[in-house]
């Protein structure tokens, strides 16, 4: 996980209508940077769904939500249809931004050893620099969490 208080490394993402998007671009604002494993999965479903909820309250706050993992843009684009996703999806299947957040990692599911998105919230501020990070996170519980710590 990368260290608070660092720059959060900037990138190049096509989302969802594979339009690009830019960390940079986000300067002035408040970005919550959620990676997760994987579309349609009950974990990843719950965290999106949750973010997509309190996206208005989100906004209210100057806040902007950029979820990435490594499925592809038209996978991004079914997730965001069949539940009403009302945010940025970021396509990253050659894994440079999950690898350049230090996200990728060694994972223990039912007793196997596999590489893989270890969920991870990042919460940058309006210079670009990380002022929180959780690689514990609870997908039900992070939008929630998050929209506390914004309103802090």
């Amino acid at each position: 996980m990368l260290e608070i208080g660092t720059k959060a490394p900037d990138f190049e993402l096509p989302d969802q209508n594979g339009v690009i998007h830019k960390l940079s671009d986000y300067r002035g604002k408040k970005v919550i940077l959620y990676f997760y494993p994987k579309d349609n999965t009950p974990g990843c479903t719950k965290q999106a769904c949750g973010f997509s909820e309190r996206k208005p309250l989100f906004t209210d706050k100057n806040v902007v939500i950029l979820g990435v993992s490594k499925d592809s843009i038209a996978s991004h684009k079914r997730f965001e249809e069949k539940f009403g996703l009302a945010f940025t999806l970021l396509a990253d299947p050659e894994r440079k931004v999950i690898e350049a957040y230090d996200v990728w990692k060694e994972k223990m599911n039912y007793g196997k050893v596999s590489m893989g998105v270890v969920r991870t919230t990042y919460l940058i501020n309006e210079e670009g620099i990380i002022i929180k990070g959780n690689d514990k996170v609870k997908a039900a519980d992070d939008p929630e969490k998050m929209l506390q710590e914004v309103s802090e």
